[in-house]
């Protein structure tokens, strides 16, 4: 769930060039704000391993303009116990040595009024020099999840990768609470077992029959529980507030482009919103089915480059 609390988050990103653009479109849906840097701070509370690109989050406690004056603001907190203070690189500087950043660290945890724990620590604590200040905080870092999902049973080489598909479950919803979610071309499931890990209500469903197996190997395989059924997308009924959809190409799936307009049309009947990838120009397919792009990007994976197009 994404919250927006009266306290600041600092949060660190890293990301490949060729997801450059899908960093930005998934930094721009989850925190409403474009930027380059590689730092980002908000009001918005975002668990960091819900994203593939987020590295760690710090929940900002008391900050300087120098180190020595964030020791200052650190010594004046109340007594804890059992911490452990973690030196923060900050992307878009030069790295900082093991030395210097140990060094760093022992000073912060000497501050700090209470018995530190580095075995097996309680409570974490960041540090940070942003470049124009020092900043200490609660510490939280990304467990790399979609990592652990590229272990799946079944898989297609087509297929998006684990860290795409967990980006594009992001930009569909993000607020994951209360969100009915529906990929109505699931192929073998990378983008249900994303959603299905962040607690998303996500039903999915497939033309093919000799995948679904495959399909619900892989959700069960993570102890995971999804709906999987054998349906077209122009049967799909009800409604759903988003949609991701993987559009068949011509390279693996025979379809025709009156046929991915009747897909479309579909899409546009039962989900409020719906987020399309694609190899191919769909443009004008989109607008003729009723639907306004409202944002985009593209990721390419080899000889392959996706576009995600977001549309309402």
């Amino acid at each position: 769930m994404v919250t927006i609390e009266a306290k600041n988050y600092l949060y660190t990103y890293s990301w490949e060039p060729n997801e450059k653009s899908l960093c930005a479109l998934e930094r721009r849906t989850l925190f409403g704000v474009s930027s380059e840097s590689s730092v980002l701070e908000s009001p918005v509370k975002i668990d960091p391993s819900r994203s593939p690109f987020i590295r760690e989050r710090l929940e900002i406690i008391c900050e300087g303009p120098e180190f020595q004056e964030l020791l200052k603001e650190i010594h004046r907190l109340e007594a804890v116990d059992g911490f452990k203070v973690v030196f923060v690189q900050n992307p878009d500087a030069e790295r900082v040595g093991f030395k210097k950043l140990r060094r760093i660290e022992k000073e912060v945890g000497l501050h700090l009024r209470g018995e530190a724990e580095l075995v097996n620590p309680g409570i974490w604590y960041g540090v940070i020099n942003t470049g124009d200040r020092w900043v200490f905080g609660h510490y939280m870092k990304n467990e790399a999840v979609w990592l652990h999902h590229v272990k799946k049973p079944h898989s297609y080489s087509t297929a998006l990768s684990t860290r795409v598909a967990r980006a594009v479950v992001n930009i569909a919803a993000p607020e994951t609470e209360g969100v009915k979610m529906i990929d109505p071309c699931c192929g073998i499931g990378t983008v249900l077992v994303e959603a299905l890990s962040m607690g998303i209500d996500i039903v999915g469903s497939d033309r093919n029959p000799l995948i679904l197996d495959g399909v619900r190997e892989n959700i069960d395989h993570f102890g995971l529980e999804g709906n999987v059924s054998l349906k077209d997308i122009n049967d799909v009924s009800g409604s759903y507030d988003v949609a991701v959809i993987d559009l068949p190409y011509n390279l693996c799936s025979v379809i025709t482009d009156d046929e991915q307009l009747e897909m479309l049309k579909s899409a546009r009947r039962f989900a409020e919103k719906v987020v399309i990838v694609t190899l191919e120009d769909v443009d004008s397919n989109v607008r003729k089915a009723g639907f306004d792009i409202i944002d985009r990007c593209e990721v390419s994976k080899g000889r392959f480059v996706r576009q995600i197009l977001v549309c309402a």
